[in-house]
């Protein structure tokens, strides 16, 4: 009734008018009666020539009549009924497309009038960016309020970006609207070691309205063109693929032409030019592991990292190369004096959702000269010297804590000696880092030490800064994870690197310039969540 009566207006001395539509009968609201649908499907339902007739003028852009430009009597409209039904068609347009349902329920009058399709075809517009000629859809009678209520609203959840459950190799799959469908894009790095390349992307199945009745999901997986496949929202920021008709995926030549076109598509070549007989083994077990999988997965939710201008880049994605596994998609986000680097794909040693590298921003290193650096050993000195010097500073910081929980009056009593140490501590490393960029040069000379090995070659000569950081090695399936200490080297706003000391190797990282629709966090809280949850899953 509030609806109601917000909706048919009401004052001081007229009456609800639905309640009183006997005394509006001479203005032709006798059948304003109420309706129960809420699906946005069945708002609009049963179409009115003259509502249609009335759209085409807003369309055509011709003048309202003088008759319906005022309410009975010359007056101004005292409701929204009273008001011509092409102003109604721009007013309704302008609304949410889930709030369509609610105002459908109020009369039959409001029902009519959102059967107009002009309506609906600027809600698939202006929320889902469909901007092919709608018009083309009474073709295949097909309506604009189909498309939104039983396509786009429909599988809104899952538009954004989602990594695929593949065990230790997860994915990037982004769910897009793409004209009259709603397709999932697979993206795949560009092939090894060609981390500057652009994203290479395939289909993994999309969903269009073949008729009137529902939506028609396809699988694209395989070489033989679309068939029947099913997608179910498992719950909120999740959901499953399933194909059913495997049979398309196969080949003629069996499993050994399968393996090739595979090798061809992912990795750019055949087995016989990997010489590498590691490698070799390692191609081999993810075309077994993959394929068993059928495009019948499951995909879980990501968001990108939130920004600050506080950082000290664009936070993101980025392709980086990873030795022998090739390249590999990581995720740089920000976290005050912390940076960290989270796979999104990952190998049999890291797995996709862990953390590959964290980086210390309050502690920046100083290399030395372009000579001085070609000695892989003075760069070791160096690296140590910072680990020793933070591992001082967290053994302090857990003095102090050990000391406040036993002290029975923390509150009142003065900071200890050690704890005034300790915060000078932590001001001078945050000094430093001051210090450092601000002395540093715009760029500085850039050379790998002798004997650290890169996939790629053709990296910057020149880098802006570098700080402290570590990264997590482990043995075959994340066998004895362990972070080491290593180089964060910042070449441009795109590039940076990271100098595994252990490892003696290099991997090169470069930002994946694509935009990304639907695939921000709400909020910090939900990003860190978002990382939580994928890192614990990877365990």
């Amino acid at each position: 009734m509030a609806v109601c009566a917000r909706l048919c207006g009401v004052g001081p001395a007229r009456g609800c008018r639905r309640r009183g539509a006997a005394r509006e009968q001479r203005r032709g609201n006798a059948d304003s009666e109420p309706d129960t649908d809420t699906d946005p499907e069945e708002a609009g339902g049963g179409g009115v020539t003259e509502d249609d007739e009335a759209a085409e003028r807003i369309e055509g852009g011709r003048p309202l009549p003088p008759s319906v430009e005022a309410g009975p009597a010359g007056r101004a409209p005292l409701s929204l009924l009273e008001l011509p039904p092409e102003l109604l068609v721009q007013i309704f347009g302008s609304l949410p497309g889930t709030d369509l349902p609610s105002l459908a329920r109020v009369c039959t009058t409001f029902r009519r009038i959102l059967s107009t399709d002009t309506i609906w075809r600027r809600r698939c517009r202006e929320e889902y960016g469909v901007c092919e000629n709608l018009r083309k859809l009474e073709i295949t009678g097909v309506s604009c309020r189909d498309v939104y209520a039983k396509l786009l609203h429909r599988y809104r959840h899952i538009l954004g970006l989602w990594q695929p459950d593949i065990g230790p190799y997860g994915g990037l799959l982004n769910v897009v609207v793409d004209g009259l469908f709603i397709i999932g894009w697979m993206y795949l790095p560009p092939h090894d070691p060609h981390v500057d390349d652009p994203m290479r992307f395939k289909p993994l199945f999309r969903i269009h309205l073949m008729e009137r009745k529902c939506a028609t999901v396809e699988c694209m997986y395989g070489h033989k063109g679309p068939h029947n496949g099913h997608i179910q929202i498992v719950k909120k920021d999740e959901f499953s693929t399933k194909c059913n008709q495997t049979d398309h995926h196969r080949m003629s030549g069996g499993r050994q032409e399968e393996f090739r076109t595979w090798l061809r598509e992912e990795w750019g070549r055949t087995l016989e030019d990997i010489f590498h007989e590691h490698m070799q083994e390692l191609i081999l077990m993810k075309f077994i592991y993959t394929s068993q999988y059928d495009n019948c997965l499951t995909y879980r939710r990501i968001y990108l990292p939130p920004s600050s201008p506080e950082d000290l880049i664009q936070p993101g994605l980025f392709k980086g190369t990873y030795g022998s596994h090739g390249l590999e998609i990581v995720m740089l986000s920000f976290h005050g004096k912390k940076a960290k680097g989270t796979k999104i794909t990952g190998d049999p040693n890291i797995p996709a959702g862990q953390q590959t590298v964290e980086i210390d921003l309050a502690h920046p290193l100083q290399l030395p000269d372009i000579e001085t650096l070609r000695d892989f050993s003075e760069l070791s000195r160096i690296v140590l010297e910072v680990q020793e010097q933070v591992r001082r500073e967290e053994q302090q910081r857990e003095q102090r804590q050990e000391e406040q929980e036993h002290s029975q009056q923390a509150a009142s009593q003065p900071a200890s000696p050690l704890a005034g140490e300790g915060a000078e501590g932590e001001e001078t490393a945050a000094g430093a880092e001051g210090t450092t960029q601000d002395k540093a040069p715009a760029s500085q000379p850039f050379v790998l030490p002798t004997g650290v090995i890169s996939r790629n070659e053709d990296y910057p000569r020149t880098c802006r800064v570098c700080f402290y950081g570590t990264g997590l090695i482990a043995g075959h399936g994340f066998t004895s994870p362990e972070r080491t200490p290593g180089v964060f080297v910042l070449f441009d706003d795109d590039r940076f690197g990271f100098i595994w000391l252990e490892l003696k190797s290099f991997s090169l990282y470069s930002r994946i310039k694509v935009s990304f629709q639907n695939a921000q966090a709400p909020s910090q809280e939900a990003f860190d969540e978002m990382l939580k949850n994928i890192q614990f899953l990877a365990t």
